[in-house]
C-alpha cells in the first residue's frame, strides 16, 4: 500500500502495479479498492499499464474529512494524478464512472476516460430516488448503517424491498453497512441523477462508454445518453453483462480503448 496527501491534507491509500502508461481506476457505490470488481480489473490491466487502484475517501485505508465535497473527491484523483506523473487514463465503475466524468470536464490531465454504467436517470426512467436522497442517507448512517444500506438499494438503486429485506442476514451485508457513511458521497456525485448535459459536453479526452447489454433498460439509456452528449465518445453493450460486470470480460474492452 502506498498513500498521496489531497490538497485539503487527506491520506488517500492506493496499490500501485505493472508498468507503462499510468491507468487510474475509480469504484462506485460499496466499492473499496479491496473489492474483488477492483482487485480483478487491477490484475488484468496492469499487464499493459501502471495500474493505480485507490480507496476513494472514507473507505478502506483512506482519511476522510469532517465534511464532504465533490470538489475534494476531483481534489483526490488530480493528488493520484501528480503522483503518476502528471497525467493518466480514468477509468470509473457506476458512481465513480460518473466521478470520473465530471473530474475529467474540471479540466484534469486525463488522456482518455472510460466508464461503466454511469448511472443518470433519463426521460422519468430509472428508480426516481427522492429529492432529499442524500439528506435522509446522511441522517440514517449515523443512526443505522443497516437502515442507510437498505434505503439507498430501495430508493436508489431500485432493488426491490422484498430482496434487500433478504440480503440483510447474509454474510456480505456487515461490508455493506461499514461503508453506508459513504452512499451520500455518491449521492451528492449523481445530483438530481439528470443528464448533466453542460458539464458532459466539456469532457475534451476521448471517452468509452459501456454498459451490460443485459442492464436495466434505463442504464442502457443512459450509457447510451452520455455516449452521444460527450464531444468524443463510443459506446459499447458487453453481451451477458448487467450491473455486477465480470473483469475478465471487462478489461480487454478497456485494455483495447486505452492502447489505442
Amino acid at each position: 500500500m502506498k498513500t498521496v496527501k489531497s490538497a485539503d491534507g487527506t491520506t488517500i491509500a492506493y496499490d500501485r502495479t505493472g508498468s507503462g502508461e499510468s491507468l487510474i481506476l475509480i469504484g462506485g457505490s460499496f466499492s473499496e479498492r479491496s473489492h474483488p470488481t477492483m482487485t480483478q480489473l487491477a490484475e488484468e490491466l496492469s499487464q499493459h499499464f501502471t495500474v493505480y487502484n485507490y480507496d476513494r475517501r472514507g473507505r478502506g485505508d483512506s482519511g476522510d474529512a469532517d465534511t464532504y465535497a465533490v470538489e475534494r473527491e476531483i481534489e483526490d484523483l488530480a493528488a493520484l494524478i501528480t503522483e503518476a506523473g502528471g497525467s493518466a487514463k480514468v477509468f470509473g465503475l457506476s458512481a465513480g464512472g460518473a466521478l470520473a466524468l465530471k473530474a475529467t470536464a474540471s479540466g484534469l490531465a486525463v488522456t482518455k476516460v472510460a466508464v461503466y454504467d454511469p448511472p443518470y436517470m433519463i426521460n422519468g426512467a430509472g428508480p426516481q430516488p427522492p429529492a432529499d436522497l442524500t439528506e435522509k442517507l446522511v441522517e440514517l448512517s449515523a443512526e443505522n448503517r443497516g437502515d442507510a444500506v437498505e434505503f439507498f438499494m430501495v430508493n436508489g438503486m431500485g432493488a426491490p424491498a422484498e430482496a434487500v429485506a433478504g440480503m440483510r442476514h447474509a454474510p456480505f451485508w456487515s461490508g455493506l453497512e461499514a461503508l453506508a457513511h459513504t452512499l451520500p458521497y455518491d449521492t451528492a456525485i449523481m445530483g438530481d441523477f439528470s443528464l448533466p448535459a453542460e458539464e458532459l459536453a466539456s469532457v475534451k479526452a476521448p471517452a468509452f462508454i459501456v454498459h451490460g447489454a443485459d442492464a436495466d433498460q434505463w442504464l442502457q439509456q443512459s450509457a447510451n445518453a452520455v455516449a452521444e452528449t460527450v464531444p468524443d465518445a463510443t459506446c459499447h453493450a458487453l453481451p451477458g453483462q448487467g450491473i455486477a460486470v465480470e473483469p475478465a470480460v471487462l478489461a480487454p474492452e478497456l485494455k483495447n480503448f486505452f492502447a489505442n
